[in-house]
């Protein structure tokens, strides 16, 4: 072989080894060598944070909640009966994230996104993370508009405001979940896009709930998740965050959303069972430690955002099963700790027919006031120390022979003022009509009335209001009770007492 051939072999060698990529693309991939009870241990997944997506070989999906020396820990979400050991497993180091829109307003989507109520797909391109940080201190304005319920007993008593956290606690059917659909009905027509996230609750009574916003025009501004007890913990557990990244992607373009999580009680054994199964220590009540961390940083991001990001605002109802009226038990405490206030429900007061069954004394807002309009306030500014006082003495007065006369005044008062809170399951009212009412109520007009009548004097009160259309215009545009509409009110409640004796 000549020189110049063997010359020109090495010139393209060399022209070879200098135009090759000599860096190849590295795939994160790992291999499962476990599987079992919605759990996947994966080795060989070096590169992967907490909280990111993997994709198995066979379709399925997880997320990585436990980094170990040799191996993570990852939840399925997905593909629970496909995925085997031995089986690849790959991660582009993705966060999870739901879609969100518009579009999602009237459908029930599951804790992905993913519609589960057979009206087709859900045809929306923006998507939000699960996992998000809360809003600072700076980019919040402090809470001053009512969300009103239509609850007398909430809007008079613990008031709620936008961006507000108010937890609604207490046993087993003492309608907690009543309370929460009452609210989203009573927001109709008030531009507020309403969320209901179900944990853990029976398929049926999801159903049921679903009907009754659909028959009741509600679902025109409602999502619902459903994550319900037949979901696997994973899904439960995944819920409420995904039920938050929807409202928030409402409330960061300056509109308002009111939120459900029902109830977080179910969220925290779903998050326990996972971890257990995760082999992570068990501490009070085997509970992981983060389980606090786990409702703190999901409350936090209810919030009114400040004028300069559009005013928008989360307003968060989480709820919280006690057993046997427990509130000091771990996670109550814990969710306790992080609101802005709770609603106590009382099994007693339940079974005694006070429906809603709220324990004036247990229950707060620490908005208080602000959440209220002017003739909300001044009507139903002593309302609250009076039914407590009237507790009180109705305790006593089983024990006393002889009461002196303003005692027997008080405990009458009480009566009404009882009588007057009590509530209609689907009857939200007006915070109008609230005011009025309770204005009659306050100002002893009905102290001489059969305590049998007062709902009956509640019925025609509301039909009269109607008729008289200039006494609601007036409270509604001028937020307080002008003297012209005191007077008219006063006329009202007199002629119908009249009648009703």
């Amino acid at each position: 072989m000549s020189k110049n051939v063997l010359d020109n072999i090495i010139y393209d060698i060399e022209n070879k080894l200098d135009t090759i990529e000599i860096n190849p693309k590295v795939k994160n991939v790992g291999e499962v060598f476990y599987v079992g009870d919605g759990v996947a241990k994966v080795s060989g997944l070096t590169d992967v944070s907490y909280n990111d997506l993997v994709q198995f070989e066979s379709g399925g999906v997880g997320i990585v909640l436990n980094l170990e020396r040799h191996y993570v820990g990852v939840v399925l979400l997905s593909g629970f009966r496909d995925i085997k050991e031995g089986e690849k497993v790959f991660s582009n180091n993705d966060i999870l994230e739901v879609p969100v829109g518009e579009e999602m307003i009237g459908r029930v989507v599951d804790s992905l996104g993913r519609p589960v109520d057979g009206f087709g797909e859900i045809r929306t391109t923006l998507k939000r993370p699960v996992e998000a940080v809360a809003s600072g201190v700076m980019d919040r304005k402090s809470v001053h508009e009512p969300l009103e319920t239509g609850i007398k007993a909430i809007d008079a008593l613990v008031p709620i405001g936008r961006g507000q956290r108010e937890l609604i606690i207490g046993d087993r059917q003492t309608g907690k979940t009543q309370l929460a659909i009452d609210a989203i009905l009573n927001q109709k027509g008030k531009n507020v896009i309403c969320i209901y996230v179900a944990i853990g609750q029976k398929e049926s009574k999801i159903v049921r709930i679903i009907e009754e916003l659909k028959s009741r025009g509600a679902m025109d501004y409602t999502i619902v998740v459903n994550a319900g007890s037949s979901s696997p913990a994973s899904m439960q557990y995944l819920a409420p965050y995904t039920g938050c990244s929807i409202g928030e992607h409402f409330m960061f373009n300056g509109k308002h959303a009111l939120i459900i999580y029902d109830d977080l009680t179910k969220q925290a054994n779903a998050y326990r069972e996972m971890s257990l199964l995760l082999r992570r220590p068990p501490g009070r009540e085997a509970y992981p430690g983060d389980v606090f961390y786990l409702h703190s940083k999901l409350l936090e991001r209810a919030s009114k955002l400040s004028d300069e990001l559009g005013a928008g605002s989360l307003t968060a109802l989480p709820i919280i099963e006690t057993q046997a009226g427990d509130v000091g038990a771990y996670v109550p405490t814990n969710v306790i700790s992080i609101t802005d206030g709770q609603i106590f429900l009382d099994s007693n007061l339940f079974n005694s027919g006070q429906k809603p069954a709220i324990n004036v004394g247990l229950s707060v807002s620490r908005v208080g006031g602000s959440a209220q309009i002017k003739a909300m306030k001044k009507v139903a500014g002593n309302l609250k120390l009076d039914l407590a006082q009237y507790r009180e003495l109705e305790a006593f007065s089983q024990f006393a022979s002889d009461l002196d006369s303003e005692t027997k005044i008080q405990l009458e008062r009480g009566k009404r003022m009882i009588e007057i809170l009590k509530q209609g399951i689907y009857e939200p009212v007006a915070t109008e009509k609230q005011v009025c009412l309770i204005y009659a109520g306050v100002n002893g007009y009905l102290d001489n009335l059969d305590v049998n009548k007062i709902s009956t004097f509640e019925k025609n009160f509301y039909w009269s209001l109607d008729e008289e259309v200039s006494i609601l215009s007036s409270i509604k545009k001028e937020k307080q009770i002008t003297e012209t509409t005191e007077i008219k009110i006063k006329d009202l409640i007199n002629k119908i007492i009249e009648m009703l004796d």
